[in-house]
Protein backbone atom coordinates (compact mmCIF):
# COMPACT_ATOMS: atom_id res chain seq x y z
CA UNK A 1 0.00 0.00 0.00
CA UNK A 2 1.39 3.40 -0.92
CA UNK A 3 1.83 5.76 1.76
CA UNK A 4 0.03 9.48 1.25
CA UNK A 5 1.79 11.69 -0.12
CA UNK A 6 2.92 14.79 2.07
CA UNK A 7 1.52 17.92 1.66
CA UNK A 8 4.67 20.49 0.93
CA UNK A 9 5.23 23.47 2.52
CA UNK A 10 7.96 25.67 0.82
CA UNK A 11 8.57 28.98 3.07
CA UNK A 12 11.32 31.62 1.81
CA UNK A 13 13.17 33.32 4.14
CA UNK A 14 14.01 32.85 7.47
CA UNK A 15 13.50 36.87 9.28
CA UNK A 16 10.61 36.73 12.43
CA UNK A 17 7.59 35.98 10.19
CA UNK A 18 9.06 32.93 8.29
CA UNK A 19 11.02 31.60 11.11
CA UNK A 20 8.02 31.96 13.42
CA UNK A 21 5.72 30.07 10.78
CA UNK A 22 8.05 27.47 10.29
CA UNK A 23 8.48 26.56 13.71
CA UNK A 24 4.69 26.53 14.16
CA UNK A 25 3.82 24.24 11.59
CA UNK A 26 6.62 22.03 12.17
CA UNK A 27 5.03 21.65 15.45
CA UNK A 28 1.73 20.74 14.42
CA UNK A 29 1.71 19.46 10.64
CA UNK A 30 5.27 18.66 10.55
CA UNK A 31 5.19 16.57 13.83
CA UNK A 32 2.21 14.43 12.82
CA UNK A 33 3.80 13.31 9.95
CA UNK A 34 0.91 15.14 7.90
CA UNK A 35 2.91 17.89 5.75
CA UNK A 36 6.94 18.15 4.61
CA UNK A 37 7.57 22.28 6.12
CA UNK A 38 10.93 23.72 3.80
CA UNK A 39 12.04 26.35 5.00
CA UNK A 40 15.13 28.55 2.79
CA UNK A 41 17.61 31.37 3.70
CA UNK A 42 20.00 32.92 2.20
CA UNK A 43 21.95 32.63 5.70
CA UNK A 44 22.56 29.64 8.12
CA UNK A 45 21.45 31.86 11.30
CA UNK A 46 18.90 33.65 12.52
CA UNK A 47 19.00 37.51 14.46
CA UNK A 48 15.80 39.16 15.13
CA UNK A 49 15.84 42.33 13.01
CA UNK A 50 15.10 45.05 15.57
CA UNK A 51 18.03 44.17 17.44
CA UNK A 52 20.38 45.24 14.55
CA UNK A 53 20.99 48.74 16.35
CA UNK A 54 22.49 46.76 19.32
CA UNK A 55 24.42 45.02 17.36
CA UNK A 56 25.75 48.02 15.37
CA UNK A 57 26.66 50.31 18.94
CA UNK A 58 28.11 46.49 20.44
CA UNK A 59 26.09 46.39 22.87
CA UNK A 60 24.63 42.82 22.17
CA UNK A 61 26.83 40.40 20.55
CA UNK A 62 24.69 38.85 17.64
CA UNK A 63 26.90 35.42 18.02
CA UNK A 64 25.46 35.33 21.16
CA UNK A 65 21.90 35.65 20.00
CA UNK A 66 21.98 33.90 16.71
CA UNK A 67 20.01 30.72 16.49
CA UNK A 68 20.59 28.02 13.87
CA UNK A 69 18.21 27.49 10.90
CA UNK A 70 19.91 23.56 11.08
CA UNK A 71 19.14 23.55 14.94
CA UNK A 72 16.08 25.24 14.63
CA UNK A 73 14.87 22.51 12.25
CA UNK A 74 15.95 19.65 13.99
CA UNK A 75 14.18 20.58 17.52
CA UNK A 76 10.92 21.80 15.55
CA UNK A 77 10.17 18.50 13.03
CA UNK A 78 10.72 21.38 9.81
CA UNK A 79 13.78 21.23 7.26
CA UNK A 80 16.08 23.71 6.38
CA UNK A 81 17.70 24.59 2.96
CA UNK A 82 20.49 27.25 2.19
CA UNK A 83 19.94 29.18 -0.69
CA UNK A 84 18.32 32.35 -2.29
CA UNK A 85 15.26 32.27 -4.47
CA UNK A 86 15.58 33.74 -8.22
CA UNK A 87 12.50 32.40 -9.99
CA UNK A 88 9.14 30.78 -10.26
CA UNK A 89 7.56 28.48 -12.23
CA UNK A 90 3.75 28.14 -11.25
CA UNK A 91 2.43 25.62 -13.88
CA UNK A 92 5.19 23.50 -12.85
CA UNK A 93 4.88 24.71 -8.72
CA UNK A 94 8.87 25.03 -8.16
CA UNK A 95 11.33 27.73 -7.40
CA UNK A 96 14.33 28.26 -8.74
CA UNK A 97 17.58 28.75 -6.27
CA UNK A 98 20.82 30.59 -7.37
CA UNK A 99 24.24 29.04 -6.66
CA UNK A 100 26.06 28.98 -3.89
CA UNK A 101 30.21 29.47 -3.49
CA UNK A 102 32.30 29.00 -0.72
CA UNK A 103 33.79 31.88 0.74
CA UNK A 104 31.42 34.56 0.85
CA UNK A 105 30.58 33.62 -2.93
CA UNK A 106 34.24 33.85 -4.27
CA UNK A 107 35.53 30.65 -3.61
CA UNK A 108 34.24 27.09 -5.50
CA UNK A 109 31.10 26.22 -5.85
CA UNK A 110 29.34 24.37 -3.33
CA UNK A 111 26.01 24.09 -4.71
CA UNK A 112 24.21 24.23 -8.53
CA UNK A 113 21.08 26.19 -9.54
CA UNK A 114 18.09 24.20 -8.09
CA UNK A 115 14.71 23.86 -8.41
CA UNK A 116 12.57 22.98 -5.47
CA UNK A 117 8.77 21.66 -5.59
CA UNK A 118 6.20 22.87 -3.37
CA UNK A 119 2.19 23.01 -2.87
CA UNK A 120 1.84 25.76 -1.01
CA UNK A 121 4.47 28.45 -0.78
CA UNK A 122 5.12 31.34 1.32
CA UNK A 123 7.25 34.40 0.57
CA UNK A 124 8.45 35.93 3.70
CA UNK A 125 11.64 37.70 2.38
CA UNK A 126 11.58 40.81 4.32
CA UNK A 127 12.47 44.40 3.01
CA UNK A 128 15.86 46.60 2.93
CA UNK A 129 16.65 50.00 2.61
CA UNK A 130 15.02 52.42 0.05
CA UNK A 131 17.77 55.14 -1.44
CA UNK A 132 15.31 56.06 -2.97
CA UNK A 133 18.26 57.10 -6.26
CA UNK A 134 19.58 59.34 -4.01
CA UNK A 135 22.82 59.91 -5.88
CA UNK A 136 25.93 58.63 -3.81
CA UNK A 137 23.95 57.16 -0.79
CA UNK A 138 24.26 53.92 -2.24
CA UNK A 139 28.88 54.01 -2.41
CA UNK A 140 29.05 56.29 0.87
CA UNK A 141 26.19 55.33 3.11
CA UNK A 142 26.20 52.47 5.94
CA UNK A 143 23.08 50.75 6.31
CA UNK A 144 21.16 48.18 8.87
CA UNK A 145 19.09 45.84 7.15
CA UNK A 146 21.85 42.84 7.89
CA UNK A 147 23.89 41.83 10.58
CA UNK A 148 26.68 42.26 8.56
CA UNK A 149 26.18 45.45 7.73
CA UNK A 150 25.86 46.09 11.98
CA UNK A 151 28.99 44.88 12.22
CA UNK A 152 30.16 47.00 9.77
CA UNK A 153 28.76 50.24 11.24
CA UNK A 154 30.18 48.71 14.99
CA UNK A 155 33.60 48.36 13.36
CA UNK A 156 33.61 51.81 11.80
CA UNK A 157 32.67 53.34 15.35
CA UNK A 158 35.44 50.97 16.96
CA UNK A 159 38.39 52.01 14.80
CA UNK A 160 37.73 55.49 15.26
CA UNK A 161 38.09 54.97 18.80
CA UNK A 162 41.12 53.18 18.91
CA UNK A 163 42.87 55.98 16.84
CA UNK A 164 41.62 59.03 19.24
CA UNK A 165 43.23 57.00 21.89
CA UNK A 166 46.20 55.78 20.11
CA UNK A 167 46.83 59.69 20.41
CA UNK A 168 45.16 61.63 23.02
CA UNK A 169 47.02 65.11 21.79
CA UNK A 170 45.41 64.87 18.47
CA UNK A 171 41.69 63.84 19.24
CA UNK A 172 39.56 64.89 16.36
CA UNK A 173 35.57 65.34 17.23
CA UNK A 174 33.65 62.53 15.29
CA UNK A 175 30.24 63.19 13.55
CA UNK A 176 27.80 60.53 12.73
CA UNK A 177 25.02 61.36 10.55
CA UNK A 178 21.91 59.21 10.26
CA UNK A 179 19.29 59.64 7.63
CA UNK A 180 15.91 58.87 8.67
CA UNK A 181 14.20 59.24 11.61
CA UNK A 182 12.18 56.70 12.10
CA UNK A 183 12.09 53.77 14.37
CA UNK A 184 15.19 52.40 13.11
CA UNK A 185 17.19 55.76 12.78
CA UNK A 186 15.88 56.95 16.39
CA UNK A 187 16.72 54.23 18.42
CA UNK A 188 20.03 53.50 16.71
CA UNK A 189 21.14 57.35 17.43
CA UNK A 190 20.54 56.42 21.32
CA UNK A 191 22.28 53.50 20.57
CA UNK A 192 25.40 54.84 19.23
CA UNK A 193 25.06 58.12 21.85
CA UNK A 194 25.48 55.16 24.67
CA UNK A 195 28.27 53.37 22.87
CA UNK A 196 30.20 56.60 22.61
CA UNK A 197 29.58 57.04 26.22
CA UNK A 198 30.84 53.69 27.70
CA UNK A 199 33.70 53.61 25.57
CA UNK A 200 35.18 56.41 27.05
CA UNK A 201 34.45 54.11 30.50
CA UNK A 202 37.16 51.76 28.90
CA UNK A 203 39.72 54.72 27.49
CA UNK A 204 38.74 54.09 23.91
CA UNK A 205 38.42 57.84 23.63
CA UNK A 206 39.40 60.71 25.42
CA UNK A 207 35.48 61.99 25.68
CA UNK A 208 32.40 60.85 25.07
CA UNK A 209 31.66 64.62 24.23
CA UNK A 210 33.65 64.29 21.13
CA UNK A 211 31.16 62.47 19.22
CA UNK A 212 28.54 64.55 17.60
CA UNK A 213 25.28 62.98 16.45
CA UNK A 214 23.05 64.27 14.18
CA UNK A 215 19.33 62.77 13.39
CA UNK A 216 17.93 63.89 9.70
CA UNK A 217 14.47 63.97 8.70
CA UNK A 218 12.51 64.84 6.19
CA UNK A 219 9.29 64.78 7.62
CA UNK A 220 7.99 67.77 10.04
CA UNK A 221 8.73 65.84 12.78
CA UNK A 222 10.68 62.06 14.16
CA UNK A 223 8.76 59.58 14.31
CA UNK A 224 6.73 61.18 11.20
CA UNK A 225 4.06 57.39 10.89
CA UNK A 226 3.71 57.46 14.91
CA UNK A 227 1.03 59.48 17.15
CA UNK A 228 2.39 62.93 17.34
CA UNK A 229 2.06 62.20 21.40
CA UNK A 230 4.57 59.53 20.52
CA UNK A 231 6.64 61.73 19.12
CA UNK A 232 7.35 64.83 21.58
CA UNK A 233 8.07 62.07 23.89
CA UNK A 234 10.74 60.64 22.09
CA UNK A 235 11.98 64.61 20.78
CA UNK A 236 12.45 65.78 24.49
CA UNK A 237 14.13 62.62 25.11
CA UNK A 238 16.78 63.28 22.45
CA UNK A 239 17.11 66.79 23.41
CA UNK A 240 18.45 65.78 26.71
CA UNK A 241 21.10 63.07 25.13
CA UNK A 242 22.17 66.35 22.82
CA UNK A 243 21.17 64.28 19.71
CA UNK A 244 20.75 66.85 17.03
CA UNK A 245 17.77 66.53 14.84
CA UNK A 246 17.09 68.39 11.91
CA UNK A 247 13.54 67.44 10.64
CA UNK A 248 12.03 68.94 7.16
CA UNK A 249 15.51 68.26 5.46
CA UNK A 250 15.92 66.39 2.66
CA UNK A 251 18.81 64.86 1.49
CA UNK A 252 19.63 65.64 -2.07
CA UNK A 253 23.52 64.37 -2.61
CA UNK A 254 25.81 61.97 -0.48
CA UNK A 255 29.62 62.39 -0.61
CA UNK A 256 31.51 60.71 1.44
CA UNK A 257 31.96 62.83 4.11
CA UNK A 258 29.26 65.33 3.66
CA UNK A 259 25.59 65.33 3.00
CA UNK A 260 24.31 67.85 0.35
CA UNK A 261 20.12 68.80 1.10
CA UNK A 262 17.58 70.25 -1.56
CA UNK A 263 18.01 73.88 0.58
CA UNK A 264 21.19 73.99 -0.59
CA UNK A 265 23.18 73.52 2.65
CA UNK A 266 25.82 71.08 3.27
CA UNK A 267 26.13 68.69 6.31
CA UNK A 268 29.89 67.24 6.96
CA UNK A 269 29.64 63.98 9.08
CA UNK A 270 32.94 61.30 9.35
CA UNK A 271 29.95 58.22 8.96
CA UNK A 272 27.12 58.51 7.37
CA UNK A 273 24.14 56.11 7.82
CA UNK A 274 20.83 55.87 5.84
CA UNK A 275 18.03 54.46 7.85
CA UNK A 276 14.94 56.07 5.65
CA UNK A 277 12.45 54.37 3.80
CA UNK A 278 11.98 50.37 2.79
CA UNK A 279 11.40 48.61 -0.35
CA UNK A 280 11.13 44.93 -1.05
CA UNK A 281 13.67 42.90 -2.73
CA UNK A 282 14.08 43.21 -6.11
CA UNK A 283 13.46 40.08 -7.70
CA UNK A 284 10.14 40.17 -6.80
CA UNK A 285 9.33 41.99 -9.60
CA UNK A 286 9.55 39.80 -11.77
CA UNK A 287 8.02 36.05 -10.14
CA UNK A 288 6.00 34.39 -13.14
CA UNK A 289 3.50 37.60 -13.47
CA UNK A 290 2.34 37.37 -9.65
CA UNK A 291 0.91 41.42 -8.65
CA UNK A 292 3.47 43.47 -7.03
CA UNK A 293 3.97 47.33 -5.99
CA UNK A 294 6.47 49.71 -7.09
CA UNK A 295 8.02 49.26 -3.95
CA UNK A 296 8.16 45.28 -4.56
CA UNK A 297 6.13 44.33 -2.32
CA UNK A 298 3.96 41.03 -3.30
CA UNK A 299 -0.02 42.23 -3.26
CA UNK A 300 -1.92 40.08 -0.99
CA UNK A 301 -5.81 39.35 -0.21
CA UNK A 302 -6.84 39.52 3.09
CA UNK A 303 -6.35 35.47 3.57
CA UNK A 304 -2.42 36.31 2.78
CA UNK A 305 -2.99 34.76 -0.48
CA UNK A 306 -1.06 36.14 -3.59
CA UNK A 307 -3.75 37.88 -5.95
CA UNK A 308 -2.75 35.32 -8.90
CA UNK A 309 -2.02 32.43 -7.18
CA UNK A 310 -4.14 31.06 -4.57
CA UNK A 311 -1.24 28.53 -3.96
CA UNK A 312 1.08 31.17 -3.27
CA UNK A 313 1.23 33.32 -0.04
CA UNK A 314 3.08 36.39 1.48
CA UNK A 315 3.94 37.66 4.91
CA UNK A 316 5.13 40.63 6.66
CA UNK A 317 7.39 43.49 4.69
CA UNK A 318 7.05 41.69 1.93
CA UNK A 319 3.51 41.97 1.47
CA UNK A 320 1.19 44.53 0.72
CA UNK A 321 -1.95 43.49 2.39
CA UNK A 322 -5.04 45.42 3.12
CA UNK A 323 -6.60 46.62 6.07
CA UNK A 324 -9.77 48.42 7.42
CA UNK A 325 -9.22 50.68 9.70
CA UNK A 326 -11.99 52.03 12.23
CA UNK A 327 -12.61 54.98 10.45
CA UNK A 328 -13.55 52.56 7.51
CA UNK A 329 -10.10 53.92 5.68
CA UNK A 330 -8.55 50.99 3.38
CA UNK A 331 -4.92 50.82 3.99
CA UNK A 332 -2.11 48.84 4.09
CA UNK A 333 -0.38 46.60 7.27
CA UNK A 334 2.19 48.79 8.10
CA UNK A 335 5.60 46.95 7.85
CA UNK A 336 6.62 46.12 11.30
CA UNK A 337 7.76 42.97 13.75
CA UNK A 338 4.35 42.83 15.49
CA UNK A 339 2.31 42.76 12.11
CA UNK A 340 4.83 39.64 11.19
CA UNK A 341 4.43 38.09 14.00
CA UNK A 342 0.68 38.31 14.03
CA UNK A 343 0.01 37.37 10.21
CA UNK A 344 3.19 34.06 10.97
CA UNK A 345 0.87 33.06 14.09
CA UNK A 346 -3.07 33.49 12.12
CA UNK A 347 -1.12 31.74 8.48
CA UNK A 348 0.05 28.95 10.62
CA UNK A 349 -3.67 28.28 12.22
CA UNK A 350 -5.22 28.75 8.52
CA UNK A 351 -2.49 26.26 6.31
CA UNK A 352 -3.64 23.40 8.43
CA UNK A 353 -7.23 24.19 8.31
CA UNK A 354 -6.95 24.54 4.83
CA UNK A 355 -5.43 20.62 4.58
CA UNK A 356 -8.07 19.70 6.76
CA UNK A 357 -10.57 21.24 3.88
CA UNK A 358 -11.36 23.96 5.95
CA UNK A 359 -12.20 27.84 4.50
CA UNK A 360 -9.41 30.20 4.95
CA UNK A 361 -9.92 32.84 6.97
CA UNK A 362 -9.27 36.55 6.72
CA UNK A 363 -6.28 37.81 8.44
CA UNK A 364 -7.06 41.10 10.79
CA UNK A 365 -4.42 43.21 12.23
CA UNK A 366 -4.39 44.59 15.69
CA UNK A 367 -2.17 47.14 16.54
CA UNK A 368 -0.79 46.80 20.24
CA UNK A 369 0.91 50.32 19.81
CA UNK A 370 4.79 51.56 19.23
CA UNK A 371 7.75 51.21 21.76
CA UNK A 372 10.81 53.04 20.97
CA UNK A 373 14.00 51.89 22.44
CA UNK A 374 16.02 55.08 23.80
CA UNK A 375 19.13 52.72 24.52
CA UNK A 376 19.40 50.66 27.62
CA UNK A 377 17.62 52.33 30.24
CA UNK A 378 14.89 53.95 28.84
CA UNK A 379 11.98 53.80 26.02
CA UNK A 380 9.11 55.91 24.65
CA UNK A 381 5.74 54.23 23.08
CA UNK A 382 2.18 53.59 23.93
CA UNK A 383 0.18 49.90 24.85
CA UNK A 384 -3.01 49.41 23.43
CA UNK A 385 -5.69 46.66 23.86
CA UNK A 386 -9.30 45.90 25.08
CA UNK A 387 -8.35 46.18 28.56
CA UNK A 388 -5.52 48.96 29.07
CA UNK A 389 -7.36 51.26 26.35
CA UNK A 390 -4.10 53.56 24.91
CA UNK A 391 -1.63 54.05 27.53
CA UNK A 392 1.37 56.22 27.09
CA UNK A 393 4.78 54.97 28.65
CA UNK A 394 8.11 56.71 28.95
CA UNK A 395 11.56 55.65 30.63
CA UNK A 396 12.33 52.18 32.77
CA UNK A 397 8.43 50.81 32.69
CA UNK A 398 8.29 51.24 28.76
CA UNK A 399 12.30 49.49 28.10
CA UNK A 400 10.75 46.53 30.31
CA UNK A 401 7.80 46.53 27.95
CA UNK A 402 9.98 46.88 25.26
CA UNK A 403 12.46 44.34 25.96
CA UNK A 404 9.40 41.81 26.67
CA UNK A 405 8.65 41.99 22.99
CA UNK A 406 11.80 40.32 22.15
CA UNK A 407 11.08 37.63 24.86
CA UNK A 408 8.29 36.47 23.02
CA UNK A 409 9.49 36.74 19.98
CA UNK A 410 11.81 33.99 21.46
CA UNK A 411 8.77 31.91 23.22
CA UNK A 412 7.75 31.49 20.03
CA UNK A 413 10.64 30.36 18.72
CA UNK A 414 11.90 27.85 21.93
CA UNK A 415 9.10 27.95 24.15
CA UNK A 416 9.06 29.31 27.76
CA UNK A 417 11.45 26.59 29.24
CA UNK A 418 14.38 27.54 27.35
CA UNK A 419 13.37 30.76 27.11
CA UNK A 420 13.03 31.37 30.61
CA UNK A 421 17.03 29.52 30.64
CA UNK A 422 18.39 32.32 28.10
CA UNK A 423 17.08 35.53 30.38
CA UNK A 424 19.17 33.22 33.29
CA UNK A 425 21.99 33.20 30.57
CA UNK A 426 21.77 36.59 29.97
CA UNK A 427 21.60 37.70 33.05
CA UNK A 428 24.97 35.82 34.27
CA UNK A 429 26.52 37.02 31.16
CA UNK A 430 26.39 40.87 32.23
CA UNK A 431 28.94 39.81 35.61
CA UNK A 432 31.32 38.20 33.46
CA UNK A 433 31.92 40.50 30.17
CA UNK A 434 31.90 43.94 29.35
CA UNK A 435 28.90 46.36 28.81
CA UNK A 436 29.97 46.87 25.22
CA UNK A 437 31.36 44.44 22.63
CA UNK A 438 35.24 45.73 22.22
CA UNK A 439 36.66 43.92 19.27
Amino acid sequence: MNKQKKHRIVIVGGGAGGLELATRLGRTLGKKGKSDILLIDSRMTHIWKPLLHEVAAGSLNSYSDELSYFAQAKWNHFRFQPGTMCGLDRTQQTITLTPIFDNNGVGAQLLPERTVPYDTLVIAVGSHTNVFGTPGAKEHCLFLDTREQAERIHHHLLSRSLRDASDEHTIRPTTIAIIGAGATGVELAAELHNASKIMARYGLRESDTTTEMILIEGGPRVLPVLPERISKGVQRQLDKLGIKTLCGTLVSKISSKSIETRDGESIDADMIIWAAGIKGPKFLQHLDGLECTPGNQLVVKQSLQTTLDDNIFALGDCASCPMTTKAGETLNVPPRAQAAHQQASHLARNLANSIAGIELKDFHYRDYGSLISLSSHSAVGNLMGNLTGDIMLEGWLARRFYVSLYRLHQIALYGFRKTGLLIVKDLLERSTRPNLKLH
